[in-house]
């Protein structure tokens, strides 16, 4: 199921992934920034922490490891991982995700500075 053209003409995110890797896709407010990705290839992502995030999973299989508990999700799970949780993923191709950052800049747009 591939998103609508409407929400791909979003503006991309500047990831640290080529977009035949991964293609994320955000609207950004003031208060959180809403990210539509779109996983290309398998994509494993080492452990790190930021503020909170919340994210719910359309198509494929990703498994999550949030505070030391490991985790495998399909289409229409969802997690939440508290802010300053140390968590990592590994997402697997034709995986699309829905992620909620709380940190309006957490990835900054492609040619606009941050919110």
């Amino acid at each position: 199921m591939p998103l609508p053209d409407f929400l791909m003409a979003l503006p991309a995110l500047d990831i640290p992934f080529a977009p035949d890797v991964v293609e994320g896709r955000a609207m950004q407010t003031e208060d959180a920034l809403l990210v539509f990705f779109v996983f290309h290839a398998d994509v494993d992502l080492p452990p790190h922490s930021h503020g909170a995030q919340w994210g719910t999973l359309l198509q494929g299989e990703v498994e999550i490891t949030i505070a030391g508990e490991t985790r495998r999700y399909g289409p229409g799970q969802s997690w939440d991982i508290p802010a300053g949780a140390v968590h990592s993923a590994r997402v697997r191709a034709g995986s699309i995700a829905i992620d909620a950052f709380e940190e309006p800049d957490r990835y900054p747009l492609f040619g606009q500075t941050a919110v």
